[in-house]
């Protein structure tokens, strides 16, 4: 009876084995070919179990997930022929893995190697198509989606695809910074200089204006007064002309007595005339009586 058995579960280990080689899988953050002796027999393969023959065919595996490259900053020259440093990284991913296998072996460092080339080549392109107003400030942007569209064309014969490309910091190089600033500075000057002229030419023109208007104004105000006094001259001449008309004797007595006012009772004054004077008509006549 135990002769039966034996066999029995070499078999069974033997199945064990058998299928323990030939079974793999994928999950969902893998990419996997299979290959029989040396050549891809097999590729894009679903997260699950799979199963291939042992011994005759292998599998390989490669990371789905994006993956980085940030190296040490990059030597590149503007196009005025100005050096500077550029820092920055990049997202890559593998999304073809028979190409990333035919073209790179399957070695993951080897294709980073690869990219650093054409990410660098990149850089030194289209920093070389810019000036530096336009490389650190005003074109960062447009500058980073070019540098990631020159690159990924090259990439994608890698089986690869560049997610994101991006540039942390752009510096001048130790020798050139100084002078590089100095010139920022004096063109800073300059424009500062140049808008504080434009500021003092429009001040002085608003102020001339203000001038103007202001004389103007004036003068159309003094107009308008001699106008409006000489209607009222014309206006009390003309109620003076009535009123003499009217009752001459009122109005000689009214001017008399207007006269009296402004001639007699102040501090100081002295006046010398005759009693008999006109200028006393009616003082002389108070005591009722006429002359």
């Amino acid at each position: 009876m135990n002769n039966f058995k034996f066999p029995a579960v070499v078999i069974i280990g033997l199945a064990f084995v058998i299928v323990g080689l030939s079974a793999f899988t994928v999950n969902e953050r893998q990419l996997a070919i299979k290959l029989r002796v040396g050549e891809v027999v097999s590729a894009q393969y679903e997260p699950g179990l799979h199963f291939k023959i042992p011994v005759i065919e292998t599998v390989r595996k490669f990371p789905s997930r994006i993956l980085k490259i940030d190296d040490a900053p990059q030597r590149v020259f503007t196009l005025e022929r100005t050096a500077m440093t550029v820092d920055y990284f990049v997202k890559w991913q593998i999304v073809d893995e028979l190409s990333f296998y035919t073209s790179t072996g399957g070695i993951q460092d080897v294709a980073m190697n690869r990219l650093r080339e054409i990410i660098k080549n990149s850089i030194v392109t289209e920093f070389g198509k810019r000036t530096i107003v336009e490389a650190i400030s005003v074109e960062r942007e447009e500058l980073m989606r070019d540098m990631l569209a020159n690159a990924m064309g090259t990439a994608q014969g890698l089986g690869v695809q560049l997610v994101d490309f991006r540039v942390k910091q752009v510096e001048f190089v130790s020798d050139v910074r100084n002078s590089v600033y100095n010139q920022m500075r004096e063109e800073r000057k300059r424009v500062a200089a140049e808008t504080r002229a434009e500021g003092s030419e429009a001040a002085d023109l608003i102020r001339s204006t203000a001038d103007k208007d202001r004389t103007v104004i004036l003068a159309e105000a003094n107009r308008d007064g001699q106008i409006i006094r000489g209607e009222g001259d014309a206006r009390a001449a003309e109620i003076y002309a009535n009123a003499y008309t009217r009752d001459p004797e009122f109005y000689a007595f009214y001017r008399s007595i207007d006269a009296y006012r402004n001639s007699i009772g102040k501090e100081g004054d002295v006046l010398v005339l005759d009693p008999n004077n006109e200028f006393f008509r009616y003082l002389n006549q108070s005591d009722g009586k006429q002359q």
